[in-house]
């Protein structure tokens, strides 16, 4: 998948299907930042991305390389 794959896709639905498929747990493992760490929320986890373009980024890529079984 490229980034074109995401046209369409929002930042909500990005972070909502992750969460199912790694778990908080498991996100926060994958990348390393707190608002996957420390009482995490999908909301909380929105606020911070969309106010960091690196983090945003790094989140965007795992969902391209994610191999999703559903």
């Amino acid at each position: 998948m490229s980034q074109h794959d995401l046209n369409g896709v929002t930042l909500e639905a990005i972070v909502t299907r992750l969460q199912a498929h790694y778990g908080w747990d498991g996100l926060g493992k994958r990348i390393d930042i707190n608002c996957f760490i420390s009482d995490p929320s999908v909301k909380s986890s929105l606020k911070f991305l969309r106010k960091t373009p690196w983090a945003r980024s790094k989140v965007e890529q795992l969902y391209l390389d994610t191999q999703f079984t559903d």
